[in-house]
């Protein structure tokens, strides 16, 4: 029984030892303030290739609020995030990088606001992209922009995964057990009533972002799959512009012939119509495709991640 509210901050981790270490002392000194507050650290090691779960492993030594997760391979930080909200005791849990670019000062602020029972979760979003390529801030915005027309579930410009949820909200989300998973539409999806806190952006501490341009591309595209049907009826209306287009194309050639006499002129035109609607055409099948590799993936029911190695009891309770 909890006598007292909990925290648990899940951190996921790939290839973070630098920043780590930085980020533990830094969350410590907010935690510490917070005196009618217990905690404990998740940490998810998403199978790292440096010395990441040794880091964790020196922290969980000193620190008995410690415990890890290390995945047998890197799964993805969805995953991760997943994996440290299954394994949650606290009554609250909030979901923070370990680069230091989600402030822990607003950690007080969002458990107060849940505290006062108003709300089930507190999430935060950049009001700024200082320090991010222009090309990079330029697609971002236009990612949500095209998620909020075409998706049943609204997304905030700037949002972060760092959220702040009280036991409602995370069991909601478990529920969720999909193995393609996009975080922020869920959060989105499963509601509930979440108050929004901004801030300017924060550069990392330590290390290098592992989310290149064509991650972010990829993962645009599993977020726009996993929440709108769209796509597949942009295919289909492609499909319909494309016949009715080529319909009236044979209309004009065969009143050509019998007005002018005139034979068809060129096999350019033939051969940039055929090159079009087999464009087209490859683009309707690639739409498909990603939705039909969505099902074949959620069909084998593998399991979201992997645990290789980890110092969680097995009697712990939720």
């Amino acid at each position: 029984m909890i006598l007292m509210d909990r925290i648990t901050v899940v951190v996921p981790c790939y290839n973070e030892q630098e920043s780590l270490p930085i980020f533990y002392k830094e969350i410590t000194k907010v935690l510490n303030k917070m005196k009618d507050v217990e905690f404990e650290f998740m940490l998810i090691d998403d199978g790292s290739s440096d010395t990441t779960l040794s880091v964790m492993k020196s922290l969980a030594e000193h620190d008995c609020h410690v415990v890890y997760q290390s995945f047998s391979r890197n799964f993805g930080k969805e995953a991760a995030i997943y994996a440290g909200l299954k394994a949650a005791t606290g009554n609250y849990a909030v979901i923070m990088d370990a680069d230091l670019q989600d402030p822990p000062g607003l950690l007080p602020e969002m458990y107060q606001i849940l505290k006062d029972g108003e709300y089930n979760s507190v999430a935060t979003r950049r009001i700024t992209r200082k320090g991010e390529p222009a090309i990079r801030s330029f697609f971002a915005r236009r990612f949500y922009f095209i998620m909020n027309k075409l998706t049943q579930v609204e997304l905030m410009d700037g949002a972060r995964d760092y959220r702040l949820m009280d036991r409602q909200f995370i069991n909601a989300l478990l529920e969720l057990g999909e193995y393609n998973r996009f975080s922020k539409g869920m959060f989105s999806w499963v509601r509930f009533k979440t108050k929004w806190l901004e801030f300017e952006n924060v550069q990392r501490v330590a290390g290098e972002t592992k989310w290149s341009f064509w991650k972010l591309f990829k993962y645009s595209l599993e977020g726009l799959v996993a929440f709108s049907t769209a796509p597949l009826s942009l295919a289909s209306i492609a499909g319909i512009v494309s016949c009715i287009a080529a319909f009236l194309f044979m209309v004009i050639i065969i009143l050509r012939r019998l007005l002018f006499g005139d034979p068809v002129a060129g096999w350019a035109s033939i051969v940039t119509i055929i090159l079009f609607l087999g464009g087209i055409q490859l683009f309707c099948i690639g739409i498909l495709g990603q939705y039909l590799s969505k099902v074949y993936l959620e069909t084998k029911k593998r399991p979201i991640y992997i645990v290789a190695e980890t110092n969680i009891k097995s009697e712990r309770k939720v």
